[in-house]
């Protein structure tokens, strides 16, 4: 069971306790991987913040309220990486299709490939022998979460050590994460496999394993090289992110929810909105559930005029768009969200608002995190928040 914050006020009060350590404790002892239950070095709002149950300006506000920008410099460039991941993400899109094709493919080969079917299965199943890798497969299993240093750990063990596909390690974890982002997640096994950044890799090292979690751990056998496989791709160039269709500010509107962002009332664009229903796709997964029906329940505080249809099936959507003109969604970057609004019956008057964090920064996203790191003061200055 996690202990993440799946509704905005458990989300709110995490924070809370959290920003007294977000500044210089935070960088000086973020890495460290002390186990279940004793990740007090990092904020565990991961979750919230994938679901935007709170948002990116909100967290930056309340830490910067008690921290000066360079004390808090590291925690910050933490919550940039994220948008970094989506944006990239965005200025690529055809990645996505690529990797569920690659992970299809992968599927496969383990219906052939005895050999490889059993690596997977032990890797899977936390019986490798490797004792870091098979706790962190353990604490994934039992809290659907890990520590980020430790992911990076796991990611790298699975390719260079055990000779598996990143592929079917980032869909592994993706079925497993609370916080399962699909661009951070993708992203980063591609960035350990040395698939991001051309020819540069990630290679877990023993003794800092030991180091970094107190030494629970002392892992033996663990590769010494970086094979980076022969599927290297070729990045494609960047290109814009896709424009959405924004709201008519007048027409009667059905306020349609999904997991990439349930905190509808901070959103400006939706004020004035005439929302005359609302209503929310049926969760991916138990997590998402939660989260969608506390978002539920603060837009219809909000909005108490509204009707209330619940979570609705696609199928159903076209039926509940009758008590309104127009569907209003937040902006589905890459991925399922994406995917699942895609599949929608055609002819919805499907529209979207897009967060003025996400307008402002992606674009900043098209290379590396270091060229988007140097603008992150400017736009704390230009949002309000430094």
């Amino acid at each position: 069971m996690t202990d993440l914050p799946l509704t905005r006020a458990d989300a709110l009060a995490r924070l809370a306790a959290f920003v007294p350590v977000a500044g210089q404790d935070y960088g000086r002892l973020r890495n460290l991987d002390l186990g279940p239950g004793r990740h007090r070095h990092v904020s565990r709002l991961s979750a919230a913040l994938r679901r935007r149950l709170i948002t990116e300006d909100e967290v930056i506000a309340a830490v910067l309220a008690h921290h000066p920008y360079p004390a808090a410099e590291k925690f910050i460039s933490e919550v940039f990486w994220r948008t970094y991941w989506k944006g990239w993400l965005e200025s690529r899109p055809g990645l996505w299709p690529d990797y569920l094709r690659a992970v299809a493919q992968a599927g496969a080969r383990l219906e052939t490939d005895q050999d490889l079917r059993l690596r997977h299965a032990r890797a899977c199943a936390g019986q490798t022998g490797i004792d870091c890798f098979d706790a962190w497969v353990q604490e994934l299993d039992s809290t659907g979460y890990l520590h980020n240093w430790a992911r990076m750990q796991l990611a790298s063990i699975w390719i260079f050590t055990l000779g598996l596909p990143w592929e079917l390690g980032a869909a592994f974890t993706l079925a497993r994460f609370v916080d399962a982002d699909p661009a951070s997640n993708t992203l980063s096994w591609r960035w350990v496999a040395g698939l991001h950044t051309a020819g540069k890799a990630y290679l877990s090292d023993a003794g800092r394993i030991a180091a970094m979690t107190g030494g629970r751990f002392a892992p033996k056998g663990l590769a010494t090289r970086a094979v980076i496989g022969p599927e290297t791709l070729t990045v494609p160039r960047p290109m814009p992110p896709r424009a959405p269709v924004r709201p008519a500010p007048t027409a009667p509107s059905l306020l349609l929810l999904t997991p990439e962002d349930l905190s509808p009332e901070t959103v400006p664009a939706l004020q004035d909105l005439p929302i005359r229903a609302m209503a929310c796709l049926d969760g991916e997964s138990a997590a998402d559930r939660i989260a969608l029906q506390d978002a539920l329940a603060r837009a219809q505080a909000r909005w108490p005029e509204a009707r209330c249809k619940g979570a609705l099936a696609p199928a159903d959507l076209a039926q509940a768009a009758q008590d309104g003109a127009q569907i209003v969604t937040a902006f589905a970057p890459v991925g399922p969200a994406a995917d699942r609004l895609t599949a929608l019956p055609r002819g919805l008057p499907l529209t979207e608002y897009l967060r003025d964090w996400d307008a402002q920064v992606w674009p900043q996203c098209q290379k590396g995190f270091f060229a988007l790191k140097q603008h992150i003061p400017a736009i704390l200055a230009k949002r309000g928040l430094a």
